[in-house]
């Protein structure tokens, strides 16, 4: 017996029309949310970029890169209209801010570098974010700590990323110089793209000038160096950055040296 479209409509119509509706929704929502965690880094970052507390600094900061319209409209809610006058601290004027809410506080691979007697960190852009608190209790005290030797690697593509951490540098690099401990930590910056000879701005930040690479790390050569420096002993290698450094180090510290010089990988990822 043939039905016509109009008795199947009146029947069933209603039921495959809720259910178009319900598809489409959850397609939607799926795609939302995709696109929300592939617009770029700043989601997945703002959570892991908190700096934690020592014992003489109670206090912790967030670093939030400007990536996309999400951390665009979330910089628009704590700071003043870029009209205003860029001097005013946004913590002076009267407006609402938003709610925040903190979870945790969580341990880090990175922590371990400091139970190593050598430990070599290696950050690329934005990933140096982890390495904030190591650098922190260092600048507090490091005579309770096993390290005795700091290699801090940092790679960034432009010259003002180099900022964001500038002053912590600068002031760990001479707290150690004037406690006549140079070879503490030892500072490279790489430079991987640029047109021409550039310099961190600013009087304050000479001794990381001096420090500033252009081009990319040479990584085997890097690795051989510390292992000639550092014969037989065991070093925390720690990396937080792209797959490519993460991959390229974690087989050079499966490599054997003639140096009896040990490497162990340790890593942390933000995706």
């Amino acid at each position: 017996m043939a039905v016509s479209w109009r008795s199947w409509l009146a029947n069933e119509g209603v039921k495959h029309l809720c259910l178009f509706i319900w598809l489409s929704l959850n397609v939607l929502l799926f795609w939302k949310t995709f696109l929300l965690y592939n617009q770029g880094p700043e989601y997945h970052y703002l959570h892991q970029m908190l700096g934690c507390p020592t014992k003489t600094k109670a206090t912790f900061g967030v670093h939030l890169k400007i990536v996309g319209d999400w951390t665009e409209r979330f910089r628009d809610l704590l700071l003043p209209p870029s009209s205003q006058d860029s001097e005013i601290l946004p913590f002076i004027q009267s407006r609402n801010y938003p709610k925040l809410y903190i979870d945790g506080p969580f341990g880090s691979p990175f922590e371990e570098s400091l139970n190593y007697e050598v430990s070599l960190c290696v950050a690329g852009g934005i990933g140096v974010t982890p390495f904030a608190s190591i650098l922190n209790t260092l600048l507090d005290e490091w005579e309770p700590y096993k390290l005795r030797r700091l290699y801090f690697i940092w790679v960034c593509r432009d010259i003002q990323s180099f900022r964001w951490f500038a002053d912590l540098l600068c002031v760990l690099h001479n707290k150690f110089w004037q406690e006549n401990r140079p070879d503490y930590v030892n500072i490279q910056l790489y430079l991987s793209q640029t047109d021409g000879i550039q310099k961190i701005i600013g009087e304050k930040y000479q001794a990381l000038n001096s420090r500033l690479f252009i081009g990319r790390p040479r990584w085997k050569l890097l690795f051989d160096e510390i292992a000639k420096c550092n014969r037989g002993k065991t070093v925390g290698v720690f990396c937080c950055g792209p797959s490519s450094i993460s991959k390229t180090l974690h087989k050079l510290c499966n490599r054997n040296n003639s140096y009896g010089t040990r490497f162990e990988y340790n890593k942390e990822s933000f995706s």
